[in-house]
């Protein structure tokens, strides 16, 4: 199933958060920052990664459900890729 572009710029928005916090782990690791911090700061960018994905397979089924006639919904397809985050 193709997603609307448009409605994707939500998670096109959460994913360069996303790329901005790997930056800065990058560079902390680099500094030689504190463990906890930089643990911190991957918690979060694997938190806004799990939260992107979310989004991806929300905006598929709203898609199927607001048209279901061009848009025929796999359940275990779409079960599998919800699982896959998790």
């Amino acid at each position: 199933m193709e997603l609307n572009p448009d409605e994707m710029q939500v998670v096109v928005k959460r994913l360069r958060r996303a790329q901005g916090q790997i930056g800065g782990v990058l560079k902390m690791i680099e500094d030689g920052r504190e463990c906890q911090d930089i643990v911190t700061q991957l918690a979060a960018v694997s938190k806004a990664l799990d939260r992107a994905g979310f989004a991806v397979i929300a905006l598929g089924l709203r898609q199927c459900i607001s048209d279901p006639e061009s848009h025929e919904m796999d359940v275990s397809s779409m079960e599998k890729l919800f699982l896959s985050l998790a």
